[in-house]
């Protein structure tokens, strides 16, 4: 059995120790993000896994499934395993692992299928993450909610172990990355000073921030500005619950040739509208057969919560994912019911 440890909001000095021992000597270790990784899980584990690889350990980063075409660039994301293409292989290294890291989550159904392998280790578990309601999976725990991103804590993971000073170009990159997606590009109200002071050291380092902005939101195919002009044109605002919602199907995604991340973002527009603080987007999946859906807010809606209680999801009080099992009609009913009964 393992002793859990729950850190937060700083590693106390017991269990930065007991992490240092785990890492005085070369292991194997898997790095997994959670299903459907964004900017900050591929940045945090990609930025774990230079970081691993100076202490001359053997890393591996295990995506359960692939990451959007727009983190392709990001150093060493053609090493990522993805679980869905090579169940086997992949179970295999997990089950030979010594070490394991999972970061941008925080409860193992997060990784889908890969769950139930993870379920069976026996092996050390350090869980880095900025998501509410932890759960007990994990001997180490690094949870703080107060925290705009994961690949801010994995600055300051660095830092606990007094290796700030291997933090290279590379690293700084994949940070970097995390920090910038899941601030919504520093306009979040996690973003603190201590993050920009994070962000200054990461300049002086050498990263091209500008081209990774452009990487991240700028470099656009056609078919997703298409895909976007629909759901713009699907949109739907209510100025009475300061609630806009936006739709896409399943027919419509096939029509623009829809790629993993193209509606990555689209929810934001539905917030930017004058009185508007409460934004969702519905996406159809007919082979997953659910309805995944993004929620966003301004102020102290918490849609969070919103998500826990109604969709299947959570996050943070600004930003959450859920998803439903109804078909889209009953689902768009549904959501118009609750936003007519509650004050946002």
């Amino acid at each position: 059995m393992f002793q859990f440890l729950v850190l937060s909001p700083t590693m106390k000095k017991e269990a930065i120790s007991a992490i240092e021992n785990l890492l005085a000597t070369p292991k194997k270790i898997v790095i997994i993000p959670h299903r459907s990784p964004d900017g900050d899980a591929m940045g945090s584990t990609l930025a774990l896994y230079h970081f691993l690889l100076k202490l001359n350990h053997k890393p591996v980063v295990i995506s359960p499934n692939d990451f959007p075409n727009f983190l392709a660039w990001l150093p060493s994301s053609e090493t990522v395993l993805i679980y869905e293409n090579d169940r086997d292989n992949c179970t295999k290294i997990i089950n030979e692992t010594e070490l394991v890291f999972t970061l941008d989550f925080n409860a193992l159904h997060r990784t889908g299928e890969m769950e139930q392998v993870l379920n069976k280790l026996s092996v050390p578990v350090i869980m880095i993450d900025h998501h509410q309601k932890p759960d007990s999976y994990a001997t180490f725990t690094y949870s703080n909610t107060a925290i705009g991103s994961t690949c801010e804590m994995i600055y300051n993971f660095i830092s606990f172990l007094d290796k700030k000073n291997l933090i290279d170009k590379t690293i700084a990159t994949c940070i970097y990355t995390g920090i910038t997606t899941d601030s919504g590009s520093f306009r979040f109200p996690s973003t603190t000073s201590t993050t920009h002071r994070i962000v200054a050291e990461l300049i002086d380092l050498g990263i091209e921030n500008s081209e990774i902005h452009y990487s991240l939101f700028d470099d656009n195919s056609y078919n997703r500005l298409q895909l976007l002009g629909r759901a713009l044109q699907n949109m739907k605002v209510y100025p009475q619950y300061k609630t806009s919602y936006s739709t896409l199907s399943q027919n419509e995604l096939d029509t623009f040739g829809y790629e993993k991340g193209d509606t990555e973002g689209i929810v934001n527009y539905g917030l930017s509208i004058k009185g508007i603080h409460f934004a969702a987007i519905f996406i159809e999946h007919r082979d997953e057969n659910i309805i995944k859906i993004s929620f966003r807010s301004h102020g102290t809606f918490d849609v969070n919560q919103f998500a826990r209680e109604h969709f299947n999801g959570g996050g943070h009080i600004n930003a959450a994912g859920g998803k439903s099992y109804g078909t889209m009609k009953a689902t768009i009913s549904k959501f118009e019911d609750l936003i007519s009964k509650i004050i946002i």
